[in-house]
C-alpha cells in the first residue's frame, strides 16, 4: 500500500497535469503569473500599514518579516483547498482513463510550489531595499519547503479522498482556512506569545507555524531554524502522508462510483 513506483513511471503524467493546473489558474487572465507577484505584495502593504499604525514598536524591515510567513502560507492554503477537491474535479479522468489517482492532488501541490518560488522574486527585492542581508541560513530554505510540500501533499491526499466520498469536506476545509490563518504567526511573532507552554502546543499542533518560524529565521533573522522543532515537524509530515497515503488508496476504489 505504499508502494510509490507507479508515481515514477507516470512521473511524466505528473508534469503534464502540473503545467495544466498553472495554465487554467491563469487563462484568460491579462497578467498571468504576474498575480502570483501582485497578490501577496498587496497584502504586505496592507498589513505592513496596519501594523505601523497599532504597533508602538514597529518592527524593522516589517515586511520582509510579514512576506518571508505569507508566502509559505498561501503555498499551503491553496495546496490544502485545491487538492481537497482534485479527485471531483477530475471525474471524467477519473472514470475514463486508468492512473495512480495520487498523481492528482500531487500536481496540485508541485503546481503551487512553483507559485511560491516565482513569489519569491518580491521577497528578495524587498530584503535588498530594507537592506537585509542574503546569508548562508538562506539555504535552509530547502529542507523546510521538502518538508512543506510532503506535509501538503499527506494532506492533500487524505482530503481528496474523503471529498470524493463526502462532499462536506470542501466545505469544512474552507471554513477552517481562516482561524487557521490567525493561528499561524504570519503577521505577528511567535515571541509574542508569553506563555511558553501555549507558544509550545501552538507549534507543535500546527506544523504551519513550526514551519513559518523556520522560514523566517532563515530569511529575517539569518539563523538556523530550531533543529528540535523543526525535527519534529518532518516526523509530523512523514506521519501525516503516510496516513494520507493508506486513507487515498483504501479509498480510491469507491472513487468511479462515487463522482
Amino acid at each position: 500500500m505504499l508502494n510509490f513506483a507507479p508515481l515514477w513511471r507516470y512521473r511524466e503524467a505528473i508534469r503534464l497535469l502540473t503545467l495544466r493546473e498553472l495554465r487554467v489558474r491563469y487563462s484568460n487572465s491579462a497578467l498571468g503569473v504576474i498575480w502570483s507577484l501582485i497578490a501577496p505584495l498587496a497584502m504586505t502593504i496592507i498589513f505592513t500599514i496596519v501594523f505601523d499604525v497599532v504597533s508602538r514598536n514597529p518592527m524593522p524591515a516589517y515586511p520582509v518579516f510579514f512576506l518571508a510567513g505569507l508566502l509559505p502560507w498561501n503555498f499551503f492554503s491553496l495546496s490544502l483547498t485545491a487538492s481537497t477537491q482534485s479527485v471531483t474535479g477530475n471525474s471524467n479522468l477519473v472514470k475514463r482513463v486508468y492512473f495512480p489517482r495520487e498523481i492528482l492532488p500531487l500536481s496540485i501541490v508541485f503546481a503551487n510550489g512553483i507559485n511560491y518560488l516565482v513569489a519569491l522574486i518580491p521577497l528578495a527585492v524587498l530584503m535588498i531595499v530594507y537592506g537585509v542581508a542574503f546569508t548562508p541560513a538562506l539555504l535552509w530554505m530547502i529542507p523546510i519547503l521538502a518538508i512543506q510540500i510532503i506535509l501538503s501533499t499527506g494532506l492533500g491526499l487524505a482530503l481528496s479522498a474523503l471529498n470524493a466520498l463526502f462532499r462536506d469536506v470542501q466545505q469544512i476545509v474552507d471554513i477552517l482556512v481562516l482561524p487557521l490563518f490567525f493561528v499561524t504567526p504570519i503577521f505577528y511573532d511567535v515571541a509574542l506569545v508569553e506563555n511558553q507552554a501555549l507558544k509550545l502546543a501552538l507549534l507543535i499542533a500546527n506544523p504551519m507555524a513550526s514551519l513559518v518560524t523556520a522560514y523566517r529565521a532563515a530569511i529575517y533573522s539569518a539563523t538556523a531554524p530550531d533543529l528540535g522543532l523543526l525535527s519534529l515537524t518532518f516526523l509530523e509530515a512523514l506521519v501525516i502522508v503516510g496516513i494520507g497515503w493508506v486513507l487515498f488508496r483504501k479509498l480510491s476504489d469507491a472513487f468511479v462510483d462515487e463522482i
